[in-house]
């Protein structure tokens, strides 16, 4: 039987207007959340583009984990769009391609 930890599960929303969230486990989300949350804090004021997140996300989970989370694009997906919602990242506005900062670097801008 496979650990609590891997039963439990986590709901991510997504800001998409008539889209349903999905569920994962909840160690991938918080492996995932952490390498992104670091990889967006790295790039500093200027922000980190979308395109770049999965292979910042990568460099920073480890072997194990990255051997195990499965398709790396679809969780920083995930993950990026349910920290949209709960406002701990925000996208730069009237930017090209699209760059994510975090939401406290808003205030300091």
């Amino acid at each position: 039987m496979p650990p609590a930890s891997d039963q439990q599960k986590i709901f991510c929303e997504t800001p998409a207007e008539g889209k349903a969230g999905t569920q994962i486990p909840l160690w991938k989300y918080q492996a995932v959340r952490a390498a992104i949350l670091d990889a967006v804090k790295e790039a500093g004021s200027g922000g980190i583009t979308f395109a770049s997140l999965p292979d910042a996300v990568v460099q920073k989970l480890s072997d194990d984990d990255r051997a195990k989370l499965g398709s790396v694009s679809w969780h920083v997906t995930t993950v990026k769009l349910d920290l949209e919602v709960k406002g701990e990242l925000k996208r730069l506005e009237r930017k090209s391609p699209q760059r994510l900062i975090l939401a406290s670097q808003v205030i300091s801008q």
